[in-house]
């Protein structure tokens, strides 16, 4: 580049300085606000109990570590779509723990963990500058970031009604819920069903923590009952992250629309967003058994147990959380002020700002801390 071409004097070339810089768009990190309150739960004498971040601690199953180092042997690159084996246990598994009509292998895409698909899904699917993506009013964050790093208008909204006459591209919604664990019904999920297909809008349903219901009960998008088996504009986002304990392993996949699959394989081809091929074989044995599923449900319900009792009896409120892995907790007051409240007592939390102006009177605990922590935490309480 030419010296008459560099920018303001500090010899930043101009189109660097020009530049749109995309982490601009983006809001804080959440994580990284509450730094503070980490440390003073650290302090503790009896150490940190951390349920600020839904993060398994729990034992990977020996069938999956067994078929991972299998996999492992193989040299070659994988592909993109995934193995057949792997997308028909994929679909089995959806029929057989979530009442789903049987799907065809071309109607599931592995993903390296839904973090990842749900960031890109707005690019990805070729929406942009002028369109509107529609997010709960509490949400996972990664939502609006999909929409902020593609360009598009966010709005949030919990019903087909404040969303008005507008039309927008794209629709999250997440039941269970992260962070409320808030169940969708039946009723509503067939309006928003209804209502996407009548304008033409691409519903992405967050499914991650389907497997893990404790009252009433829990559909997928997929369902007949909420579909009529018509799966034309839905997508359906599953990850091995919380009932098979496969975090660190980023194993998910979408399911749903073919159409909508077949363009998301094709722009991720181009990508190279590949699941590595142990990986690959480790999520198709983890599909095909459903003993450590069970296993794991039942060591999160017993958790689950021990901390509402606790939380309730430390003077907060419990709303919705009839699944998932989180309590939603309140006691009227600024999430932040309950956050440091916690951390006080050695407890750390995720503010519920985190999620959403209105989330800014609760606070999320998750499940995710070992039997021992559960238990210290609760006698804090």
């Amino acid at each position: 580049m030419r010296p008459a071409e560099t920018g303001s004097g500090n010899g930043e070339p101009v189109g660097i300085a020009a530049r749109r810089r995309v982490s601009s768009t983006l809001p804080d990190f959440p994580w990284d606000t509450i730094a503070g309150a980490k440390a003073t739960a650290a302090a503790h004498p009896d150490g940190i109990v951390d349920l600020s971040v839904g993060t398994p601690v729990d034992p990977v199953d020996p069938l999956i570590r067994r078929a991972l180092d299998d996999g492992s042997r193989f040299p070659g690159y994988p592909t993109t779509i995934g193995t057949t084996e792997l997308r028909q246990a994929a679909a089995a598994a959806l029929t057989r723990r979530y009442g789903v009509a049987e799907l065809g292998t071309d109607q599931i895409l592995p993903v390296i963990g839904t973090k990842e698909a749900i960031a890109g899904l707005t690019s990805t699917l070729g929406f942009g500058a002028g369109d509107t993506v529609v997010i709960p009013e509490v949400a996972y964050p990664t939502y609006e970031v999909s929409a902020l790093l593609a360009g598009a208008t966010v709005l949030r909204a919990d019903s087909t009604v404040q969303i008005g006459p507008a039309s927008p591209a794209l629709m999250f919604i997440n039941s269970p819920s992260n962070p409320t664990g808030k169940v969708l019904g039946i009723d509503h999920l067939r309006k928003v069903v209804e209502w996407a297909r009548q304008r033409g809008v691409i519903v992405a349903s967050d499914e991650c923590y389907l497997g893990l219901t404790w009252e009433g009960e829990a559909y997928s998008i997929l369902d007949p009952r909420v579909c009529d088996g018509d799966h034309t504009g839905l997508l359906a986002i599953h990850s091995l992250s919380k009932v098979s304990n496969l975090a660190s392993y980023r194993a998910g996949f979408f399911a749903g629309d073919r159409d909508l699959i077949g363009e998301l394989l094709a722009v991720r081809k181009h990508a190279g967003l590949i699941v590595p091929f142990p990986i690959q074989a480790a999520m198709t044995a983890a599909l095909n058994d459903d003993t450590h599923v069970d296993a794991q449900r039942e060591r999160y319900r017993v958790r689950r147990d021990v901390l509402k009792t606790a939380v309730e009896n430390a003077g907060f409120t419990v709303d919705h959380s009839e699944a998932g892995l989180y309590l939603w907790v309140t006691r009227g007051e600024d999430s932040r002020t309950a956050h440091s409240w916690l951390a006080e007592r050695g407890i750390l939390a995720a503010p519920g700002d985190f999620y959403g102006p209105a989330g800014t009177t609760h606070v999320r605990m998750a499940l995710t801390a070992t039997d021992e922590r559960i238990a210290a935490a609760a006698a804090r309480l």
